[in-house]
């Protein structure tokens, strides 16, 4: 089934703009699927609209002769208003000074919608000559309330606020457990039980062929190996040196790593929050896979979550994504002193914080009076499965609150 993207409708508000829209993701997250909706909806209303692919190696020769020679793959507009959707931009050796190109020669009569499947190439190839001239969507894995959605439950979707009635949590708690467990990549969800590991492996093997082949990285054993660590460290301090003698590798190796999978959306690095140096000691990042699914392939661990070891670090890792639909990664910290107190996650701007429990239970109010009362204008809300469930339990939210 065809169901929209969230992105989708913030895509159609930026329409009647001049600027280039930009749709970068993980592979394998939607984006195809997100600009074929935008393209039917502007057809539906008698827009005149075009969609080519730069894996098509004809086009893509013709586009890194010259831009111009999209006019003899695409007729030219003359006087009328035409939509251009370009997919896998980046295939392209300057994708910037052919947007550039377009935009500044067509805008009037081109409105150009394109795809990249990374940022790792937006940052490389698409320099400052696009300044001003685009807009960037960044689509990820579904949120939960897209995960409703593509569950055939979008009945439940009205009743996701807080507090929420018990009889509705019960009904939600089923579709958190499976979500935990294989994430939010479109087929998987889509996938019968029984196909979704098979599935998670193929986009976890598609990454590390395509996403690090293209980016230059030469030891795909190594980058394997690398995700197999961050993904049992997801939540954790990330050492780099720690790292770099477990694998027996250099530590400029693990950096130029860690930067391929930021930019190719398999991990997100949090920067620590602090006011006082001396107290707030760490500067080391923490480090979070982007998907509990692909984190769990990994972990070669689909155990019931109630039943695991791990099952706070796959939640907070969870959390973390649903923290990222309004807010971006760079925007989220966390709080740790030299003594060990911490909070997971802090929004300075929003005045915000959040630790994160999988049960109420193991809340303890008291480990969190350093932080309330060094921060008193930060409200600190506790985030746990299923959010409060009775009055003798910690005031918190649940995942699908946020």
């Amino acid at each position: 089934m065809n169901f929209e993207r969230s992105i989708v409708g913030e895509i159609k508000e930026h329409l009647s703009s001049d600027l280039i829209l930009l749709i970068t993701g993980a592979r394998q997250v939607g984006k195809t699927t997100a600009m074929k909706q935008v393209m039917k909806h502007l057809e539906s209303v008698g827009e005149v609209c075009y969609y080519l692919t730069l894996e098509d190696i004809e086009y893509r020769v013709l586009l890194k002769e010259s831009p111009k020679n999209l006019f003899r793959i695409l007729p030219h507009p003359g006087e009328r208003k035409m939509f251009v959707f370009i997919d896998e931009i980046q295939y392209l050796d300057d994708p910037a000074s052919f947007l550039k190109y377009l935009y500044d020669e067509h805008r009037e009569n081109i409105k150009l919608i394109v795809s990249g499947s990374s940022s790792f190439y937006i940052d490389k190839k698409f320099k400052d000559s696009l300044s001003g001239r685009k807009k960037i969507f960044e689509l990820l894995p579904l949120s939960f309330k897209e995960f409703l959605i593509f569950k055939n439950a979008s009945e439940l979707v009205n009743d996701l606020n807080y507090p929420t009635p018990l009889i509705i949590a019960d009904k939600l708690i089923p579709f958190v457990m499976e979500f935990l467990l294989y994430g939010g990549y479109p087929a998987v969800v889509l996938a019968d039980i029984s196909e979704k590991k098979e599935i998670l492996r193929e986009i976890a093997y598609s990454y590390i062929k395509k996403d690090i082949g293209e980016a230059g990285f030469a030891n795909d054993e190594l980058y394997y190996r690398m995700l197999k660590i961050f993904s049992s460290q997801s939540g954790n301090l990330l050492n780099v040196s720690e790292v770099s003698q477990t694998l027996k590798t250099t530590r400029n190796l693990i950096e130029h790593a860690l930067y391929v999978m930021q930019k190719s959306f398999h991990i997100t690095l949090i920067s620590p929050f602090y006011s006082n140096v001396r107290k707030e000691l760490t500067k080391m990042p923490k480090i979070y896979m982007n998907d509990t699914g692909l984190m769990n392939f990994f972990l070669n661990s689909f155990q019931p979550m109630d039943i695991r070891q791990d099952k706070g670090a796959v939640f907070e890792t969870a959390v973390l994504r649903a923290l990222q639909i309004n807010h971006y990664a760079d925007e989220i910290k966390y709080w740790r002193t030299a003594d060990g107190k911490e909070v997971d996650f802090v929004i300075p701007e929003s005045k915000t914080a959040f630790e994160v429990k999988y049960s109420t239970a193991s809340y303890k109010e008291k480990k969190y009076e350093a932080f309330m009362k060094e921060y008193p204008d930060i409200s600190l809300k506790v985030i746990s499965l299923a959010g409060s469930r009775n009055k003798e339990e910690a005031d918190s939210f649940a995942l699908w609150n946020l």
